[in-house]
């Protein structure tokens, strides 16, 4: 079992192409620990930004009847992918994890199922 930290920092130097990662409370919009990011890419900033996103997509989900988990939210940009895999689990409720990714650089099916794999691992 690996803790926030440990996860944040795996997923940044595991993952092709990772510009950073953060652990979101999208009940409150904090992010609970960010790794890299840097001038480009506030990540408190994004976690709170993607609050709103995944807030919004179960709200629809509700309104629509649909009785299904989310797994992950992709978002793509012109240069960037940016991944949000709510987690699951015990005391993992109401949390994400937020992965931004450089496009070029990253291998979109090999991110997704490392963060999955990290998910899996994460002790909050």
């Amino acid at each position: 079992m690996a803790n926030a930290e440990t996860a944040l920092k795996e997923a940044t130097t595991a993952i092709d192409g990772a510009i950073g990662a953060a652990l979101v409370d999208y009940t409150s919009g904090m992010a609970l620990g960010t790794v890299g990011g840097g001038n480009d890419l506030d990540l408190t900033v994004a976690a709170a930004g993607n609050t709103d996103v995944v807030r919004a997509k179960v709200r629809t989900m509700e309104m629509l009847g649909l009785h299904e988990e989310i797994e992950d939210i992709l978002i793509t940009l012109g240069s960037q992918y940016h991944l949000i895999r709510l987690l699951k689990g015990r005391g993992a409720n109401g949390l994400f994890l937020y992965l931004a990714l450089d496009k070029k650089r990253a291998n979109l099916a090999m991110a997704r199922h490392q963060l999955k794999k990290i998910e899996s691992e994460l002790e909050v």
